[in-house]
């Protein structure tokens, strides 16, 4: 079975419930959308558990991308002759904004592992693909962390710049595709009037960043019967 998850935020133990809830096995495929990372609180141990499972596709979030950019930075060693210019004011600022963006719980964690885990961390991130297509009985899918905006019918995903794939917000009225489903993360449903927590399916979009970390829930889709599954925020443990 191939199932999609997006935005888990470091919610560990809403992740492993999901899993539980789908009684994932080693046959089935996993594709998470990007944002594992920041604002949760344990974005360490559901990386390391996601290196582990060869059967969970990673995609880059905008969270993964900015929090890699940081920590790699961070894992050079400061000396007398680079720290004017590894620490620059260019850097901090972008330090600052990622901790603006919910980066501190993954930077602690991140300071906590063994030097050699740290660039395991990094090594798996530079995998993450900007997005997957895949053919389930019959039926397209595209997935991508946000979206293709500005959407030109005529452009190649490849010409999608980082930007358009990791930052924008997807358009649910109108369709980008006739041929097949395009499924985001990264826009919390609950963003929009009326929803309470649950993907949005509209003009062959599907979106399943369901606010998990803000208190709603994390959401897990089946595209083989187009299941869908709902687990409630727990909170911190």
């Amino acid at each position: 079975m191939h199932y999609v998850i997006s935005d888990i935020h470091g919610c560990y133990q809403e992740y492993l419930k999901a899993l539980d809830y789908i009684e994932f096995r080693d046959e089935d495929m996993l594709y998470v959308l990007g944002d594992c990372v920041d604002r949760g609180y344990a974005p360490m141990d559901l990386l390391k558990d996601m290196m582990m499972r060869p059967n969970v596709i990673p995609l880059v979030g905008n969270h993964e991308l900015e929090a890699s950019m940081v920590l790699s930075r961070l894992c050079v060693e400061i000396t007398e002759k680079n720290y004017q210019t590894h620490l620059d004011k260019a850097f901090m600022e972008e330090l600052g904004a990622w901790f603006g963006n919910g980066g501190h719980t993954t930077l602690e964690q991140f300071q906590k592992l063994k030097r050699d885990e740290q660039w395991e961390i990094l090594s798996y991130l530079e995998e993450f693909s900007l997005y997957e297509e895949i053919v389930v009985n019959g039926t397209s899918y595209l997935m991508v962390h946000a979206g293709l905006e500005p959407f030109d019918p005529h452009k190649k995903l490849a010409e999608y710049g980082i930007m358009e794939l990791l930052y924008t917000r997807p358009d649910y009225e109108k369709p980008y595709f006739q041929d097949r489903y395009t499924i985001t993360g990264h826009t919390p449903t609950p963003n929009q009037p009326g929803n309470q927590g649950t993907m949005i399916r509209k003009n062959n979009h599907i979106a399943i960043d369901c606010g998990c970390v803000f208190g709603y829930n994390l959401a897990v889709l089946c595209l083989e019967n187009g299941k869908e599954w709902y687990i409630p925020y727990q909170g911190e443990w």
